[in-house]
């Protein structure tokens, strides 16, 4: 039976953010599933659903929960940004075999805020009561934090594509100091498989810096690997098959030891 991975996306995404691994990773024998978060399914063009605006993180893991129990077989999951963090929280109630977090955001606890990811989220962060509302950064402020190393025509084709985002979730992840819900925490002692974690050196809105943290949250089961000449995109920037085939690889050999 070929080895199954569940590749969650992040904020603003959908499955399309998945295209360039999923691919790669079915040719290489895989079995990948791309389910979207909740409301994510829409027209970018179009006004999002208003109850995306107050849904949590754990609403969007409560999906994924069911989503993984219809299986046949304990999957591995890949998350990407917002999807590395959801990863997290399934992984410490023993749904993974293994982690795979791609520029992952980071669970509560850790300090994520930098320059660089308060300039990525200004444009959400002075609208008063953004927790409660679906927001979408400029096209300018997604390059800024996402996009900057992809060509121009990649940048806009890529932000085309971009949906809402619940303002509950961002605010879940960036100030999970006031949320008594702790949507955001994640019990290390319960992440038993094993994690790779993936920085990108040049990552503005997950910086590398503290994607180290995560890795070393996880210390007794995590492998953390920094790439130089890649940022937050590390999905479709160029050479990101680099990036693909260290997964692939670390997957494989998991698989063998385990």
């Amino acid at each position: 039976m070929a080895k199954t991975i569940v590749m969650i996306h992040g904020m603003w995404g959908g499955a399309w953010l998945w295209e360039n691994y999923k691919n790669f990773f079915e040719h290489s024998g895989f079995q990948c599933y791309t389910p979207l978060l909740r409301y994510h399914d829409m027209d970018p063009n179009d006004k999002p659903d208003p109850r995306l605006g107050a849904t949590s993180l754990l609403d969007y893991a409560q999906d994924l929960e069911e989503y993984i129990h219809n299986l046949d077989q304990k999957p591995f999951l890949m998350g990407h940004s917002m999807g590395g963090l959801l990863a997290q929280i399934l992984g410490a109630r023993g749904l993974a075999r293994g982690l795979v977090l791609l520029t992952p955001a980071s669970p509560s606890g850790i300090n994520a805020m930098r320059y660089s990811v308060i300039k990525s989220f200004w444009s959400v962060l002075t609208k008063w009561g953004f927790w409660r509302k679906p927001h979408r950064i400029p096209f300018e402020a997604s390059v800024y934090a996402m996009l900057h190393l992809l060509p121009a025509e990649e940048q806009k084709a890529v932000y085309d594509r971009s949906v809402y985002e619940s303002g509950r979730a961002a605010a879940e992840i960036g100030f999970w100091l006031f949320d008594f819900k702790g949507a955001a925490k994640v019990d290390n002692s319960k992440v038993s498989c094993p994690v790779l974690v993936v920085a990108g050196a040049e990552d503005r809105i997950t910086p590398a810096s503290v994607v180290r943290k995560v890795a070393n949250k996880y210390k007794t089961v995590s492998t953390y690997k920094e790439f130089d000449n890649h940022a937050h995109w590390v999905i479709g920037e160029p050479g990101w098959e680099e990036i693909a085939a260290f997964a692939s690889n670390w997957i494989d050999q998991v698989s063998n030891q385990t």
